[in-house]
C-alpha cells in the first residue's frame, strides 16, 4: 500500500483518487477550494461524477501539510491556469526526490512551458512524471477499461507509477518521451475545438474525420520540431487522445467548440460548459510555439481566429478548404 496525495478535487482528479483507493492506497484529496472540500466530505460524491461513491476513509483536507508529507506519490490534478500557482505553494513542503505525477493538460502561454516544466521549476527537488492518454473522468470513475501511458525521466520511476496504478480495468503503459506525451494531450484539446466547432456546424463524419486526420498532422509536425518523437504521436497520448476528446460529449472541448459553432463567443461557451476548456488557454501558445520554430499549423489557426479575432467559423471552413494546394505527405517519391 502506497500513500497518495491528489492534488486538486476536481472530477479528474478524484475519479484518480477511486482508481487508486480501489487498488489499495491510502488516498489524501486536496483541494484549495473549501467549498469543494466541504461538498466531498458531506456528499461523498463530485457533482461532476454523479454515481461514483467516495469511500467514508478517504481524506479531504484544504491543509497543504495533510496532503503533502510523508506521500509516496502526490498526483498534480488542476487545471492548468492553476498549475503554477499550486507547484509554487507547495513547493516547501516537498520532500528531495519526492515523486510528482501530472496529470493535466495544457502549456502555458506566457513562457510556453508545459506543464511537467512548470512543476520542475517551482520544485526543482521533486521527481517529476506525466500520465496522459484517452481517459474521461466520466468513465475512469466508473471503472470502464481505459489504457493509459506514464512518462518519465527514469523507467524506475515509470514502472512505480505503473504498479500503483495498472489493475484489470486500466491498463498503464510507459514512456520516456515526456515532452511528445505532453505536446499530443495540450494541442489535441485545440484541434477537438475546431471538431466540436464542425459539429455546432452541422457538419458530418466526413469532416469529422479530415480534422482528425489533419489534426494529428499538425500536432506531430510541431511536436517532432520541438523534439518530440513521431511514433509518440501515433500512439494514446497522440492519436488516440486526439481521437476521444473530439469524438466525446463528455469532452469539454468539443462540448464549448460546439456552442461556439452555434454562434457563442468562447466565454459564453466557458461559462455554458461550467468546466475548465483547456483548448482556449492552449491555442494561443501554439501560435506562439508554430512561430517559434516556423511550422504551419493551419487548423490551429483558424482556432485562434474564431477565439480572439472575431473570425465567423463558416469563414474559417471556407479559408481551410481553399488553402492552396498541397501533397498529403511530401516525402513519398512518384513513381514517372
Amino acid at each position: 500500500m502506497a500513500k497518495i496525495g491528489i492534488i486538486g478535487g476536481g472530477s479528474w482528479g478524484i475519479a484518480i483518487a477511486v482508481l487508486l483507493y480501489k487498488n489499495g492506497h491510502q488516498i489524501t484529496v486536496w483541494s484549495a477550494l473549501e467549498p469543494e472540500i466541504t461538498m466531498l466530505k458531506e456528499k461523498h460524491e463530485h457533482k461532476m461524477l454523479p454515481g461514483v461513491a467516495l469511500p467514508q476513509d478517504m481524506v479531504f483536507t484544504t491543509q497543504d501539510r495533510e496532503a503533502v508529507e510523508g506521500q509516496d506519490l502526490l498526483v498534480m490534478a488542476v487545471a492548468s491556469a492553476y498549475t503554477r500557482q499550486t507547484a509554487g505553494r507547495l513547493s516547501g513542503l516537498v520532500a528531495e526526490g519526492q515523486k510528482i505525477l501530472n496529470v493535466a493538460k495544457g502549456i502555458e502561454e506566457r513562457t510556453l512551458m508545459t506543464l511537467s516544466e512548470i512543476i520542475g521549476q517551482e520544485i526543482p527537488q521533486a521527481d517529476v512524471a506525466v500520465m496522459s492518454g484517452p481517459s474521461h473522468a466520466e468513465e475512469v470513475g466508473r471503472g470502464l477499461p481505459t489504457t493509459i501511458v506514464v512518462g518519465a525521466k527514469s523507467k524506475a520511476t515509470a514502472e512505480y507509477i505503473q504498479n500503483l496504478f495498472m489493475n484489470e480495468v486500466f491498463r498503464v503503459y510507459t514512456s520516456p518521451d515526456i515532452l511528445g506525451m505532453e505536446l499530443g494531450g495540450a494541442l489535441k484539446n485545440v484541434v477537438a475545438l475546431a471538431a466540436g466547432i464542425a459539429d455546432g456546424l452541422g457538419y458530418g463524419d466526413n469532416t469529422k474525420a479530415a480534422l482528425i486526420t489533419r489534426g494529428i498532422t499538425e500536432i506531430a509536425r510541431l511536436g517532432t520540431a520541438m523534439g518530440g518523437k513521431f511514433e509518440t504521436f501515433c500512439g494514446l497520448t497522440g492519436i488516440g487522445d486526439l481521437i476521444v476528446t473530439c469524438a466525446s460529449m463528455h469532452s469539454r472541448n468539443r462540448r464549448a467548440g460546439i456552442l461556439i459553432g452555434q454562434g457563442k463567443t468562447y466565454e459564453e461557451a466557458m461559462d455554458e460548459v461550467k468546466m475548465v476548456v483547456e483548448g482556449v488557454y492552449s491555442a494561443k501558445a501554439a501560435m506562439e510555439l508554430s512561430r517559434k520554430y516556423q511550422v504551419q499549423l493551419p487548423i490551429i489557426e483558424q482556432v485562434n481566429k474564431i477565439l480572439f479575432e472575431g473570425l465567423s467559423a463558416e469563414q474559417a471552413v471556407k479559408e481551410l478548404m481553399l488553402r492552396d494546394k498541397k501533397l498529403e505527405v511530401s516525402d513519398i517519391p512518384w513513381q514517372q
